[in-house]
């Protein structure tokens, strides 16, 4: 009976990643047979789950969506981190946006009542990581999830949004687009649509949507314009900027805490070694968050800023010779 038991939860975690698997890899998964495999469907449909199945040669198992919620099935690190993230999506939010419907809220609703669907060992836990665990709170704009979840609905299945929109400067506008990609970004969210009107690729923050109406017709896909939503909003944040490439000799974690708060990528080439490549404005500010690091660097690009270094470094060096006046 422990074999069962311990085979069904195993399914059913694998089940709960969303995914859709064959039998033979599903089988193949479990260690079972597709015979077994059959069994322990079966006795998930009768605890509640609705598991739905396509018969044939491109058929499948997935958990299907049901009318409620069946008791959660996480181990102890999954607990962990779903109430480690639901306590930084609530620091990360304002606490009374939007009539007390933001995501702030709903993240405290919800990490309360985590407790009725864990096991009794994870319980002590969940109580001590509930009551000591802290995120300092970062201000951010107010998004509904309601907003989130009809973008990304609509982005699914491919729907034509309309909405209207309030730019920058005050203006508002009414705008029809194909939604794509919601994406998280230094603590804003933002849509990634290609907009009818303008018939070109735009980016568009969510606390500035309003008035969302799912049209009920569908566009044909387009090919994203590049590699992933999050590189293309990057690039247009980041539109003017100069872009610096260095070499430190130092662990990439060490760069990685002065830097904190610059969107920048960091390769690791070794325990005392990396690579920062980074958007500024300024390589005034740059050269001293990498010259106040404590380690030895070298600029690769570009050559503007390898001359402000050298005059800098001749700048400092006339300061440090220099005698006080009597």
């Amino acid at each position: 009976m422990a074999d069962v038991t311990r085979r069904t939860l195993e399914l059913l975690a694998q089940l709960q990643t969303g995914r859709r698997f064959s039998g033979k890899e599903l089988a193949a998964r479990l260690e079972t047979s597709p015979r077994t495999l059959r069994r322990d469907v079966e006795r998930l449909r009768e605890y509640g789950y609705p598991v739905s199945t396509q018969p044939g040669p491109s058929g499948f198992y997935r958990l299907a969506a049901g009318q409620t919620l069946p008791p959660l099935v996480l181990d102890d690190d999954e607990a962990v981190a779903t109430l480690v993230g639901l306590t930084l999506l609530g620091a990360t939010a304002p606490r009374e946006p939007l009539d007390g419907n933001g995501f702030a809220p709903a993240a405290d609703r919800a990490f309360g009542k985590l407790d009725q669907f864990l096991p009794h060992r994870l319980r002590p836990a969940v109580v001590a990581l509930r009551e000591t665990v802290e995120a300092a709170p970062q201000n951010a704009p107010a998004v509904r999830p309601e907003a989130l979840a009809i973008l990304g609905t609509a982005a699914a299945w491919h729907e034509y949004l309309t909405f209207t929109y309030l730019d920058r400067d005050g203006h508002t506008s009414h705008r029809r687009v194909e939604p794509y990609r919601t994406i998280y970004l230094h603590l804003r969210w933002y849509l990634l649509a290609w907009d009818v009107r303008a018939v070109d690729w735009r980016t568009f923050r969510l606390d500035r949507i309003d008035e969302i109406v799912p049209t009920a017709s569908h566009f044909t896909p387009r090919p994203l314009p590049a590699r992933s939503g999050a590189e293309y909003l990057r690039a247009g944040l980041s539109a003017g900027r100069h872009r610096a490439v260095v070499t430190i000799e130092t662990a990439a974690a060490a760069v990685a805490d002065v830097l904190k708060f610059q969107d920048c990528e960091i390769e690791s080439q070794g325990p005392d070694r990396c690579r920062l490549i980074v958007q500024v404005d300024s390589f005034h500010w740059l050269i001293l968050q990498v010259g106040l690091i404590g380690a030895e660097f070298a600029i690769e690009e570009p050559a503007e800023f390898r001359d402000l270094a050298a005059q800098l470094a001749q700048r400092l060096n006339r300061a440090a010779e220099s005698r006080p006046t009597s």
